[in-house]
């Protein structure tokens, strides 16, 4: 009993692979603001190059705190850090993804 549900399980991957290779071959551009490289760090600010050759240059992550330090209630002045951090952090993830996926 037990080798036909591993074989039914080996066949559900087999078949997950083939259709998930199929789906892939029938996409032939990702949609235009898709992000395909990140350069730079927080200190000196990050560019955003996406598919469509759009380029974005967020302030530098001093600047962007900066910024934060002008709202007038402290519960905004700390929301506004924290989505700072959070920005720069994933954009440094990011950036570190895609040049693995780039090594591939």
């Amino acid at each position: 009993m037990k080798w036909k549900t591993a074989l039914a399980l080996v066949v559900a991957v087999l078949i997950g692979c083939g259709a998930g290779s199929a789906a892939r071959a029938a996409i032939d551009e990702p949609p235009g603001d898709t992000i395909v490289k990140v350069e730079g760090d927080q200190a000196n600010g990050f560019g955003i190059y996406h598919y469509d050759g759009t380029e974005e240059f967020p302030p530098t992550d001093s600047e962007a705190r900066a910024e934060c330090g002008e709202y007038d209630a402290r519960a905004d002045r700390i929301r506004c850090r924290v989505e700072v951090r959070t920005w720069y952090r994933d954009l440094g993830d990011l950036e570190q993804a895609l040049d693995w996926a780039h090594q591939q």
